[in-house]
């Protein structure tokens, strides 16, 4: 496999971008190998580089090696999917985003409302009320026609996340960075429209009145209602 000539030497991350990208458009295929000294060549970078970037892609399941064959690319289905540079990546490459957005929405349909029932059981009154100060946040910001800024989209992914976290369940938790991640690439791709509609905000004020009155069904119900929306 040949990889184009670079003329400056990149930072690591930017090293890992160039490669992660080309896997996911299919550019470098499942079952090309390189070595080494081809990232090197390549990137004009030093030999520690070319290893710290082979460990990193290594870490995503998205490349094997060995000594005898050198780096081999994986298959999809090796890939770690949860990562937040994999996620970051697919949504950048136009036949991967479709896929990925349909992947993890139906991950959120799954989960996020059962998240919401245990929040409204398990959450403290302080986070509760944090999240009724969040949703009237967003309703200011969006009443400004200030729905497509990082600003309204940082409280939406803050939202998101304390509905998963306040359930007290680490499993849920966990998926905080990815979910943040596909929230993150709708903005940047012009998902977020600059006034969200009226039904859009008042679900998610009416979402956190029921966590904070502890109502789990109502919780579970909206969360479904505004996933769908």
């Amino acid at each position: 496999m040949s990889m184009p000539m670079r003329p400056h030497a990149p930072l690591l991350e930017t090293v890992l971008d160039h490669i992660g990208l080309d896997i996911v458009s299919g550019k470098i295929q499942t079952g090309d190998k390189f070595t080494l000294q081809t990232l090197c060549e390549s990137f004009s970078i030093s030999r520690t580089v070319a290893r710290e970037t082979m460990r990193a892609l290594e870490h995503l399941g998205m490349v094997s090696s060995s000594r005898r064959v050198g780096i081999t690319v994986l298959p999809k289905d090796q890939w770690s999917v949860f990562s937040e540079s994999i996620i970051r990546w697919r949504l950048q490459v136009p036949t991967e985003r479709e896929a990925q957005l349909k992947s993890l929405t139906e991950l959120r349909i799954a989960v996020e409302p059962q998240a919401a029932r245990i929040t409204a059981i398990a959450a403290s009154q302080k986070d509760a009320l944090e999240m009724r100060e969040i949703a009237a946040q967003m309703a200011e910001l969006a009443s400004q026609g200030n729905g497509a800024t990082r600003e309204y989209v940082n409280l939406n992914t803050n939202y998101h996340a304390m509905v998963l976290r306040c359930s007290g369940n680490e499993m849920f938790a966990a998926l905080v960075p990815a979910i943040s991640s596909v929230i993150a690439g709708e903005f940047d791709h012009g998902s977020f429209p600059d006034v969200p509609s009226a039904e859009v905000l008042d679900t998610y004020i009416a979402l956190a009145d029921a966590i904070f009155e502890r109502n789990a069904d109502a919780a579970a119900e909206l969360t479904q209602k505004l996933l769908s929306l």
